[in-house]
């Protein structure tokens, strides 16, 4: 059942049988349907999760209350609103199942535990807190520098199984462009392979 998860973290750490039992008796698994909200702006974010199954999204509203896609997560990805889950403050953020979604949530207090009594976990958060930070720092970079179709060609390389999962529109605001401009792309894209 937790074979995913205890891979993930195998990846920055090498952990004993008891840890592995600590470890997982710590997680809570956690069920969400489609279109579920995990999280919405002004509430305080209470988890920390790793999706074991599902597709969900973090997004904010702009000033016309547009919904802007900051950031997908799907299996074997984790998912919180870092900021708000640290400091215990409201976030600016909603998170939304796109999928039904099955997700092991740590919470503040779970995770202080688990912190407490396996000290090295503190590397495999770091490690995430670095992997998030890249990725949003590439994605600013792409956002700055790259055009619209270079935009959506990073994207399918590093979400190659999204465009199958999620509505367009929601790449569309991921990517800062119009849906029509999405279809068109992937249509372009699609009859060059042919």
């Amino acid at each position: 059942m937790f074979e995913n998860i205890i891979r993930n973290v195998s990846r920055f750490i090498d952990l004993t049988e008891e840890e592995h039992k600590t470890f997982t008796d710590l997680l809570s698994c956690q069920t969400f349907s489609k279109k579920a909200v995990l999280l919405r702006e002004g509430e305080i974010c209470l988890f920390e999760g790793y999706i074991q199954k599902g597709c969900v999204r973090l997004y904010c509203l702009d000033d016309n209350g547009t919904e802007v896609t900051l950031l997908f997560a799907i299996e074997d990805w984790w998912i919180s609103d870092i900021a708000s889950f640290q400091e215990q403050k409201p976030s600016k953020v909603y998170i939304e199942a796109l999928e039904d979604s099955e997700i092991y949530v740590l919470t503040p207090a779970t995770k202080e535990k688990l912190l407490q009594e396996i000290p090295k976990f503190e590397r495999v958060f770091r490690m995430l807190v670095q992997r998030n930070l890249s990725t949003l720092q590439n994605r600013l970079v792409d956002t700055i520098s790259k055009t619209a179709t270079d935009r959506y060609l990073e994207f399918i390389k590093i979400y190659p199984s999204i465009p199958q999962r999620v509505a367009q529109y929601y790449i569309a605001s991921y990517l800062g462009v119009s849906k029509e401009f999405v279809s068109t792309i992937r249509k372009r894209l699609a009859s060059k392979e042919k």
